[in-house]
């Protein structure tokens, strides 16, 4: 197998009376598209802040790279490239001028690559961000979370309250290629359609815990073709569109 991008171990959080993570196990290896699904407040947005390391594991450990994120944030996160559902780019600045801004944070930057992004997402480099619609931003912060070439790109619930097309560049092309050139994406939803279109494994988790975990192909296999929608609803009992976890 080859070596683990991701690497959880029992890790635990609480936030007073509530367990948001309940000793969650997971080992993803490089170049591959993870799914990971769940209701909203399953835990998904946790785990991913603990692999970020916004967040210090109470219990249990967290390995991005054979590294602690809390431990060593600049040799994590200089790797990983981020796209959440808040998207929080600064308003006053250019596009072309957010271009600039993240390049220097980024030894390898590839400006041509940036350049194809911007012309691909139909960015105009003159518009301020904060004219911006929610589409448009969601492209601008996927151009800067792309532009380095991470060697991980984590992507949580990206697409949440944005149309179809651009749903489809989020999902498509851009995730496929980069599983192709050997990178990793984590993609956190819980729209299960769109993870069934892109996802070659699929963690679900509910209330805390990892309930199932395995390649798309054997999850459709063991339950003869049903779609993730239903395969989720038979683990977990309810549907993650629908649902809300406390």
């Amino acid at each position: 197998m080859s070596e683990s991008v991701i690497a959880v171990s029992d890790l635990t959080r609480r936030f007073g009376a509530t367990t948001a993570l309940d000793s969650v196990s997971l080992s993803l290896p490089r170049g591959a598209v993870y799914g990971l699904v769940g209701a909203n407040g399953a835990g998904k947005t946790t785990l991913i802040k603990h692999l970020l390391g916004l967040l210090r594991a109470e219990g249990g450990s967290v390995r991005v790279f054979g590294l602690d994120p809390v431990a060593d944030p600049v040799g994590v996160l200089s790797r990983i490239g981020y796209l959440s559902e808040e998207n929080d780019l600064p308003g006053w600045m250019r596009v072309d001028e957010l271009i600039r801004y993240s390049r220097a944070f980024h030894p390898a930057w590839d400006d041509d690559y940036a350049e194809e992004l911007r012309q691909t997402f139909a960015l105009d480099a003159a518009a301020k961000i904060k004219h911006l619609s929610k589409g448009q931003k969601a492209r601008a912060g996927l151009l800067v979370a792309l532009a380095y070439r991470p060697e991980l790109l984590v992507l949580d619930e990206p697409s949440s309250g944005l149309d179809p097309i651009v749903r489809r560049d989020i999902l498509g092309a851009v995730i496929r290629t980069i599983a192709d050139e050997g990178r990793t994406v984590l993609f956190s939803s819980h729209l299960l359609e769109e993870v069934e279109q892109v996802a070659d494994h699929v963690t679900m988790i509910h209330k805390g815990t990892i309930a199932l975990s395995a390649p798309l192909k054997a999850l459709k296999a063991w339950h003869r073709g049903a779609s993730l929608d239903e395969i989720f609803v038979a683990h977990v009992g309810s549907s993650a569109a629908s649902a809300t976890d406390a």
